[in-house]
């Protein structure tokens, strides 16, 4: 993984100096609040309902276990014992005091991280698949790309005040798109031509929130050497055009919508023009040198389904179970990819405590090289754990309590926290997750059930990404209490689509009937074992809408 140089960590250093004395200054009354907010916005710092929240970026996903365990020690010193990973791979903490909040920068700067533009209108964090670079059937690696789009947009002076804010994903598996790309504002597809070259695919216009819009391919294939003057286009016609004097409407997917992606993609190629061929050409020496911070660990050569692995799943019937819900193949024989559930009932979803954080460190340095990943789902992975350690590792994180074996299933919830600390939410999250994990807390009618994303925002600005579940749930205010509206058929991946109100909003003490009712209209309509997603596009939301509405009322 990327490892910071002498300028990285300059830079990152002067950041946290500078931070400190504004921090200082704005306690002691020389700063006001409006000139200390832009300032606290560009180190990640939000102020929340009952306390300060401070946003830590995971660049795509990766840790190793010694930043793990900051992560923790700083939980344990400045918060109250436990961080949360959100939707864009990052670590959040709901309870610091902003005057101990440069030295958590400090103690961040100390093992090569930083808060930097995770909040504020400026290029966020760059996110990709958690299994990147380990799994069979990429095109290649996408994390020597995440790196280059990461190094460009760090501190770019030019697009450090946007109309708002920005997010960009890269995914570079033909078949499968866990990073729901297609719904950022700038979707980099990983591809190759009819010629064998490997290149990009550029979506623009991508977003959540009170607008949602899957993106519209303005580019089919970019050569892999222009991609950053490209990119610079796209953000140039955005910050040229971008409107300023309504942020309900200052987010890419508004201007490309009003334009026309036709449009804007002949104004992103009018602007290129200027660039293409100059100093932001990346030239084939500086992607080997990116991919040269991705190299594989000291991988044994192992055959897979070793005599323990087989033992262990005739010998225990749930760690079978787990084995075939938490673990993913390989592209190395003898390995498995494991994903460490984040999602046991009563958990708040992503929550992760210090002695967890510990816990998960000591796992990844025994038995995934000190390496692990958190993801869009709000869970974590070891990504390169040997399948004769399988059985061990299960047993450890029955202790933790990681083991629910439901990754893709309906209580695998995503959820943002909610009205219980966001000073933006109309209504919880978390609640309404515990209800609903409750009410199907038989794995058995979960897996009966089948894959399925249930996806809970607590409001329009969609952090929870409501929009592309399968089923999405949406805090709203009525009348000053708290409702949720539902959604149906959306997804995230190569099919990515935003799915349809079904009506009437509902109280919190309906959510967890309506949900149940939702399934079981889908187990009544379905043929054979479809999948959700599948029935509900081929039958349409008018069933679903009889049924819920009809037992409602």
């Amino acid at each position: 993984m990327y490892r910071y140089d002498a300028y990285d960590q300059r830079i990152v250093d002067e950041r946290v100096a500078q931070f400190r004395d504004q921090t200082r200054r704005y306690l002691a009354g020389e700063l006001s609040d409006d000139e200390f907010r832009p300032l606290r916005l560009q180190n990640g710092l939000y102020i929340q309902r009952f306390a300060p929240m401070l946003r830590v970026a995971i660049p795509y996903g990766m840790l190793e276990s010694r930043q793990l365990r900051m992560l923790a020690d700083i939980a344990r010193h400045y918060d109250r014992g436990y961080g949360h990973v959100s939707t864009r791979q990052n670590m959040q903490y709901n309870w610091p005091e902003l005057k101990d909040v440069p030295d958590i920068l400090a103690d961040l700067a100390a093992v090569q991280m930083h808060a930097i533009q995770t909040s504020g209108n400026c290029i966020r964090n760059t996110t990709t698949d958690q299994f990147a670079g380990v799994v069979a059937g990429e095109i290649e690696d996408p994390r020597p790309t995440c790196e280059l789009i990461r190094q460009w947009s760090t501190f770019h002076p030019e697009f450090a005040f946007l109309p708002r804010k920005f997010k960009i994903a890269v995914n570079a598996h033909p078949d499968v798109d866990r990073a729901a790309t297609a719904v950022h504002d700038i979707g980099v597809y990983i591809v190759r031509n009819d010629k064998g070259e490997v290149g990009y695919r550029i979506l623009v216009g991508g977003g959540l929130g009170r607008t949602p819009m899957v993106g519209s391919v303005i580019r089919d294939f970019l050569p892999r050497e222009h991609l950053i003057s490209y990119l610079e286009a796209v953000l140039r016609v955005y910050n040229l055009h971008g409107r300023r004097d309504n942020k309900y409407k200052a987010r890419i997917k508004i201007l490309v919508k009003a334009l026309t992606p036709s449009v804007f993609a002949e104004k992103v190629e009018a602007e290129w023009s200027h660039l293409k061929d100059g100093p932001l050409t990346v030239p084939a020496a500086e992607f080997e040198r990116l991919r040269g911070f991705f190299t594989e660990p000291a991988y044994e050569a192992l055959r897979d389904d070793p005599a323990e692995l087989v033992q262990a799943k005739a010998d225990s019937p749930a760690f079978a179970n787990w084995l075939q819900r938490n673990t993913h193949a390989h592209k190395k024989p003898g390995y498995r990819i494991v994903t460490l559930s984040l999602k046991k009932t009563g958990i708040a979803p992503g929550d992760v405590t210090d002695a967890q954080m510990e816990a998960i460190a000591d796992l990844a340095d025994h038995y995934s090289f000190g390496e692990l990943r958190t993801t869009h789902e709000q869970n974590i992975v070891l990504a390169d754990v040997r399948q004769a350690d399988l059985f061990a590792l299960w047993g450890e994180l029955r202790e933790l309590g990681f083991d629910t074996a439901n990754i893709g299933f309906l209580t695998n919830i995503i959820a943002c926290p909610g009205g219980d600390f966001c000073s933006l939410a109309n209504a919880k999250s978390i609640p309404i997750a515990e209800a609903i994990q409750r009410r199907f807390d038989d794995l058995d009618r979960v897996y009966e059930i089948g894959e399925l994303d249930l996806n809970i925002s607590g409001c329009m600005n969609a952090c929870g990404h409501h929009h592309v579940g399968h089923i999405g749930i949406l805090g709203v205010d009525k009348r000053g209490e708290e409702f949720y509206q539902i959604t149906l058929g959306g997804a995230s991946g190569h099919d990515a689509a935003i799915g349809d109100i079904l009506g009437p909003s509902f109280a919190a003490e309906e959510m967890a009937d309506v949900v149940e009712e939702i399934i079981n209209t889908y187990l009544d309509l379905r043929l054979g074992k479809e999948s959700f997603l599948a029935t509900y596009r081929r039958v349409g939301i008018e069933p679903f809408k009889e049924r819920v509405y009809a037992e409602a009322h």
